[in-house]
This record gives C-alpha cells, sequence and structure tokens, in this order.
C-alpha cells in the first residue's frame, strides 16, 4: 500500500498535511505538482481563494492557525502570499529523489514557517543547505531546474487525470490481496484535505470510504474535553443542506461538551442572496469537485454511519421546515425537530415543501400538527428573517456554522460539520 500527497508549495493545507503525514506511519510518495495549472486545466480560473467572501477568508485564516494549533506545528501568513512556486518546484524535481522529504520540509519552513520569499534562488539555496543537502546538489538543481518544465507540466496534468482539484491530495492505492475489492482491488481512493487524517488512518486499516462504515462501526463524535463554565455554542443551520443534516445527527456530541446549545434556525438561500452567493454553491464547483464533493457526502453518511440518500427533488424551499424549527427550539425541542427535518430531506426522499408532510413530522417529534398553519404568522416570519440578519452580521456565510462563545471573549466562528472536533477544543478553551 502506498500514499501519494500531492502537493504544491503555495497552499497553506497542503503544508499542514506535509506536517501531519508521518503520523500515518507509511512512507509517504510525494507527488509535486502546479496547483495553478490544476485549476486552469479543470476551469477552475485562479481558484477558489480569488473569489471568496471577506467573511470566508478571515474564517479560514483562523482555520490555518487552528489546524496548526491542533498538530502543534509553526504556521505564519507570508505577507507576500501567493508567492510563485513553479521555480521551487522545478529545483526539486532536479534534486536526488532521496533528498525529497528534507527539501520539501526545508522549503514549506521557508514559506510557512520564515515567511521567505521562496521565489528567490538565494532563499531556495539557503533552504536546502539548511536542509544538510550536499552543496553540489544543491548547485546542479538550481542549474538544471528549467530543464524539468515539461516533468512538472506532466506531473500536473497527472494529477488532473486522477480527479484532483485541490491541495493536499492523498491517493491511496491498494493493490494487496486483502483489500476490500479482493484481488484486483487495486482501485485508487482520493482523499482530499489535511483535515481527513483520521480518514487515512482508517483507510490504511482496511476502510473502503465508499462502500461501508469504517472498521469497528461508527465514528459518532465524542469530545475529549467540557466546556469551560458559562460556555455558550450558537449552531446556525438550514436543513436544505447535507452538511447542516450531518452536523444535525451529531448533536448529542455537542451537547456532552456540557455547553448551552443554542440551534439558531435560518434561511441559507437568503443569506446567501444577501453576500452575493449562488444558490447552490455545488452548482458552481468544477466538475472533478463536484464529483469528489457529492461523493464524499456518502463517505460522511458511512463515517457516521446515519442513513443517507440524497433528494431527487433538489433543490427545496425550506422556509416552511425552518420557520418550525424556530417554534421547536423555543419549547426546547429543536434538536428533535431540525434533525427529523433533515434526515426526511436528506435519507427519506421526502418534501418538505409539502404541509402534509410536515404535519407528519411535526406530530412525530411530539409536537402540535396546528404548527404548520403558524408558518403564515408575520411574527414567525419575521423571527427567521431576524435570524438570518443576525446570522450575516455575525459573519455567517455557509452552514453548518457554529460561534463559541465564553464570557469576557470575542465570539469564535467556525464553519462546517467537519470541524467538529475544533468545535470541542474551541469550546474547552
Amino acid at each position: 500500500m502506498t500514499i501519494e500527497l500531492w502537493f504544491d508549495f503555495s497552499c497553506p493545507y497542503a503544508y499542514l498535511a506535509s506536517q501531519r503525514a508521518a503520523v500515518l506511519g507509511v512512507p509517504i510518495d510525494w507527488r509535486p505538482m502546479l496547483l495553478g495549472g490544476v485549476f486552469r486545466g479543470i476551469g477552475a480560473g485562479a481558484g477558489p481563494m480569488a473569489t471568496i467572501s471577506a467573511a470566508k477568508a478571515a474564517h479560514n485564516l483562523a482555520d490555518m492557525h487552528r489546524w496548526a494549533a491542533r498538530f502543534d506545528v509553526p504556521f505564519r501568513m507570508p505577507a507576500a502570499h501567493p508567492m510563485r512556486t513553479v521555480r521551487a518546484l522545478r529545483v526539486l524535481l532536479a534534486l536526488p529523489h532521496a533528498t525529497w522529504p528534507r527539501a520539501i520540509e526545508a522549503i514549506y519552513a521557508a514559506y510557512w514557517q520564515r515567511g521567505e520569499d521562496i521565489t528567490s534562488d538565494a532563499v531556495i539555496a539557503g533552504a536546502l543547505a539548511g536542509a544538510a543537502i550536499d552543496p553540489e546538489a544543491i548547485t546542479l538543481a538550481l542549474s538544471h531546474g528549467e530543464q524539468h518544465r515539461d516533468e512538472l507540466h506532466a506531473r500536473t496534468q497527472q494529477a488532473i487525470e486522477l480527479g484532483i482539484f485541490g491541495a493536499p491530495a492523498f491517493v491511496i492505492r491498494r493493490d494487496d490481496p486483502g483489500g476490500p475489492g479482493g484481488a484486483d482491488d487495486d482501485r485508487p481512493i482520493l482523499v482530499w484535505g489535511q483535515d481527513r487524517s483520521a480518514w487515512l488512518e482508517a483507510v490504511l486499516a482496511g476502510w473502503d470510504p465508499d462502500a461501508s462504515p469504517p472498521p469497528g462501526g461508527s465514528r459518532a463524535f465524542a469530545p475529549r474535553e467540557r466546556a469551560s463554565p458559562g460556555t455558550t455554542l450558537d449552531f446556525y443551520f438550514d436543513v436544505a443542506s447535507p452538511f447542516a443534516y450531518f452536523a444535525l445527527t451529531q448533536l448529542t456530541g455537542l451537547a456532552a461538551t456540557g455547553a448551552e446549545i443554542r440551534l439558531v434556525p435560518i434561511l441559507l438561500g437568503g443569506l446567501f442572496r444577501d453576500i452575493g452567493q449562488a444558490d447552490v454553491p455545488l452548482a458552481t464547483f468544477p466538475p472533478p469537485k463536484l464529483a469528489y464533493v457529492t461523493r464524499e457526502m456518502q463517505r460522511w453518511a458511512h463515517w457516521w454511519n446515519v442513513p443517507f440518500d440524497p433528494p431527487a427533488k433538489f433543490p427545496q424551499r425550506t422556509i416552511k421546515a425552518q420557520r418550525l424549527a424556530v417554534l421547536a427550539a423555543d419549547e426546547g425541542r429543536g434538536g428533535t425537530l431540525a434533525t427529523a427535518l433533515g434526515r426526511a430531506m436528506w435519507a427519506e426522499q421526502r418534501d418538505l415543501e409539502d404541509d402534509a408532510t410536515l404535519r407528519e413530522l411535526v406530530t412525530g417529534a411530539g409536537l402540535p400538527a396546528s404548527w404548520v398553519e403558524r408558518t403564515a404568522d408575520p411574527e414567525l416570519k419575521a423571527r427567521l428573517i431576524a435570524n438570518t440578519t443576525a446570522a450575516r452580521a455575525a459573519g455567517v456565510f455557509g452552514v453548518p456554522t457554529f460561534i463559541v462563545t465564553h464570557p469576557g471573549k470575542d465570539p469564535q466562528l467556525l464553519w462546517g460539520q467537519d470541524r467538529l472536533e475544533l468545535v470541542a477544543t474551541e469550546v474547552a478553551s
């Protein structure tokens, strides 16, 4: 079994992944690529970072620092980011392959720890010398680097052919008879992101993420630490999102932190319109990313061991469902109803635009069927609008979003159901 790590020095998450790779306990097959070339090759223009909102950019920077703290590695955002990395990548290709692990670590340290200009040959040479790479090898690599232009292009094209759309990308190749598909199971498994190390460990232990729950069953979220006194956790959601549904299935684990959880239903479409975001962000993804994210939804269902069957009717207007969630939150039953609504849409092929369906779901949660008629009340409509307006003011740009507030401290915003471990850490800090 081998693990390829496809990377570019310009990606902070690829840097974090490079620091984390050693814990996997298997040799890493380093695969340099030109990330800008990947973006252009798949029709993604300058990449997702070129068009994200200010709120999402602020979140991403905080997210990088949180992952660096979690991995216990130094990290700082260089003032000159992003830097052109084509020269550094070609020099790497010109070095003896045996030196690559040290060279990669050294160049990453220059970029993401010291903020040095890695477009400079002097900086590249200094970083490599600091990694105890033979001076003659450094000189030859610097002089011959441009000869590897075509090789870098070919590697980038290979990444595209593998379905890679960003960095870091892990490609696991299992060619042993014990693989989940039997003796002929040599298909590559693509896993994207520095935040999927637990998935990689499970794959190494025999998990087929596209077929079943991991060995040992569900990996339901279970926090290791308790919240500090007085901590609140605001959970912004709309069941129109599959990722919000996944997060709702993990409410028991979130409650185990001891934080005061406040469910805040919002209208995601209204938020997107306010911030200039497409109503269905998935529809804006380049084809390789859309294919991967679609597959990853099923992987999350396997990981959490929860039902998932994407609705044939999509998108659905969830405005009435979200108004019902506001009422349920008032009664302390928000989690019960919201989870039922999410499961109905994302696992049971039910139509949340249908009043009869909503009545069944409300009564199934032990709540009055008459609430469905109350969704026309102007006051209830205004409350959902107010929640959505407050979400935008708080910096929310998608769901699920978690805002952790400790007494006397600034609120901390975390986005995504794949950030529950970071939420738990923030709650306990």
